[in-house]
């Protein structure tokens, strides 16, 4: 019934659709296997892409040829860029999604592959000759070989949903559990763990008063992911804010002794940075408020995502306390707010691939590794379906360092560190942030993606026109000179100081007080030159100026440590040879076996003093 595949995919979630349209798109033959056909990538939390960090990722996605930036720029209804009083390294683009649209784009797009088959059922267990992974087998008893396997099961491994003192088998409302593969894991050999997460209740966004709320809209000129030809916005919905209070602490507070957190039968561990509303109140007693967004569904839904409300309270107590919400007095529910438990595989137990240690042709992407996002998930299986599909062709693996890219930073701390709750990105979690810019993840990565067959020629063709329009208009700045006579009256006026002889532009460039937008009003010449080059080739300059001792300073500190990463350790290296070693940094090498020197020295446990033995034993 089915031909042997290149790769199979368990899961249709943002990891498992990137995973299949990467390989796919590499020229593995694909085979996409999920519960429901008609949930594919469905977003069974907020309706939203992108944010602090997260909106860096999606970027770098789109860069190496993923599809989570275009899909996500068609189905937008609103964009911000967030961050934007402070410097670029942080600013992080947002989109609030159509959920519908979302889904039926992320389906039309992997229907357009032609290497990608389909397959709806449940996958009961994995196939496996000689601790290699050669196919799985679903609940009807269909045997299906492949020469990799990436499993991307999200909240369905054993998931449990609890509302209140209920709970009841299910991956998110309405759908099944998936039985089977954590028991067959663990006899092979692997360690799982239990993790939760959590959501809000839906509401009907034509019961709600939004003159009780603060507005709010998105950017005036909205700009987009894709640094394909997507197109922006011309018209966006508008998202709004209010705030809990007292009344709605008091409410909530009564369902406490039914709380299915508090009464310790969730045993997984929550996400720390988006808790609960009732692990918000009862961790933060001294506030007196906590935000709430009310963020629409899509263009043409009444219904409306509640985040910030995130609870698994009994429905009832859901129901009082967010009717006294200001704006939500006479509001009527869709669906009640619920937590769900499942089943995740600690990641140290993966190679920097995505590739377990334990089971080769077997790759993990998503919540399954302990994080939470879509967009952690969606970029984890790029880098799975990239792998799977260079493994199943006898290809080297695909790493991105962690000076290269967010997605080297996740993925390296994954393997390295683990995760003891679910794993959130932040900005603050790179060492490299001026360099890992969300503006310049082409720049950074298109030739890396075309390189290994994801990204198109086309994509190839416009960094390299990108690029040579930095350069000229670089170039041109440094060669145009401005007149005191005639801008000193306009740099007054801009309070910075005056200049007493004829200087390059680009040296006013690098003042705070003068961007690209000022220096076109200062001299015609100049606006002259500006006018062109588009705005992204504009806005990279004036970052490169503003920024250049910054950025140089970081490039040599990464060039310095990236040298560690020539250093490889044999994956047979017997760590008990060196009496020197401290018993913890032993224990952990010995587990995590890296690939480098400079992957060992990032493992939690392991001193610079035991990197400096390491190195020296492995010299002699």
């Amino acid at each position: 019934m089915f031909p042997k595949y290149d790769v199979i995919v368990v899961g249709a979630g943002h990891a498992g659709c990137e995973a299949a349209a990467s390989a796919a798109t590499m020229g593995s033959k694909v085979l996409l296997i999920t519960m429901n056909m008609t949930t594919i990538a469905q977003m069974s939390c907020n309706p939203a892409m992108g944010g602090v960090a997260k909106g860096q990722i999606v970027r770098e996605i789109d860069a190496l040829g993923g599809l989570s930036g275009i899909v996500s720029d068609k189905s937008m209804i609103q964009f911000r860029m967030l961050n934007m009083s402070k410097g670029p390294a942080m600013w992080s683009p947002r989109t609030q999604n159509d959920r519908m649209r979302f889904t039926e784009e992320w389906r039309l797009s992997l229907e357009r592959v032609p290497n990608i088959d389909f397959w709806q059922e449940m996958v009961k267990e994995l196939l496996v000759k000689n601790n290699r992974v050669v196919g799985v087998k679903t609940s009807l008893g269909l045997e299906i070989e492949a020469k990799s396997v990436v499993l991307t099961n999200g909240t369905f491994l054993n998931g449990k949903i609890h509302i209140g003192e209920k709970q009841f088998g299910g991956g998110r409302t309405g759908e099944g559990a998936a039985t089977g593969l954590t028991e067959q894991l663990i006899q092979l050999g692997l360690e799982s763990g239990r993790m939760k997460t959590g959501t809000p209740p839906r509401v009907d966004g034509r019961s709600l008063d939004y003159s009780k709320m603060e507005e709010q809209k998105g950017d005036e000129n909205p700009s987009k992911f894709s640094y394909t030809d997507t197109k922006p916005l011309d018209q966006q919905v508008s998202c709004w804010i209010t705030y809990t209070n007292d009344a709605v602490h008091e409410e909530l507070q009564k369902g406490f002794d039914k709380s299915p957190m508090f009464q310790g039968r969730i045993k997984g561990l929550g996400p720390r940075y988006c808790p609960s509303i009732e692990d918000k109140i009862n961790r933060f007693a001294e506030r007196d408020r906590h935000q709430i967004f009310v963020e629409p569904e899509g263009w043409n839904t009444v219904e409306i995502y509640v985040n910030g409300f995130s609870t698994s309270l009994p429905e009832d107590i859901q129901y009082k306390a967010i009717k006294k919400i200001p704006g939500f007095e006479n509001v009527r529910m869709f669906r009640p707010g619920y937590a769900i438990e499942y089943d995740f595989f600690p990641p140290t137990q993966l190679k920097l691939s995505l590739e377990t240690k334990q089971l080769e042709n077997l790759f993990f992407a998503g919540q399954i590794n302990g994080t939470t996002g879509y967009e952690e998930a969606a970029c984890q299986g790029l880098m799975a379906g990239i792998n799977a599909h260079n493994k199943a062709h006898d290809k080297e693996p695909f790493i991105l360092k962690r000076s290269e890219a967010y997605i080297g930073v996740l993925i390296d701390d994954l393997i390295n560190k683990g995760t003891q709750e679910p794993y959130r990105m932040f900005t603050s979690r790179a060492e490299y942030r001026i360099l890992l810019r969300q503006d310049n993840a082409d720049l950074r990565l298109t030739e890396l993606g075309h390189k290994i067959g994801l990204a198109s020629d086309e994509r190839l063709q416009r960094v390299q026109s990108k690029k040579e329009g930095i350069e000229k208009l670089l170039t041109g700045l440094k060669k145009v000179k401005v007149d005191p006579k005639i801008i000193n009256s306009e740099l007054e006026g801009l309070n910075t100081a005056t200049i007493k002889e004829k200087v390059p532009v680009i040296n006013l460039l690098r003042r705070p007080q003068i961007g690209i937008n000022e220096l076109a009003q200062i001299d015609t010449s100049v606006k002259q030159l500006l006018n062109r080059y588009d705005k992204e080739i504009q806005e990279q300059v004036e970052v490169h100026v503003k920024y250049e001792t910054y950025i140089e300073r970081e490039q040599k500190i990464a060039e310095k440590i990236g040298s560690l990463e020539e250093y490889k350790i044999k994956g047979d290296f017997d760590y008990d040879r060196v009496k020197a070693l401290s018993a913890e940094a032993r224990e952990k090498l010995k587990r995590i076996k890296p690939e480098t020197i400079g992957q060992a020295s990032r493992i939690s446990g392991v001193s610079p003093s035991d990197i400096s033995v390491l190195t020296i034993y492995m010299g002699k």
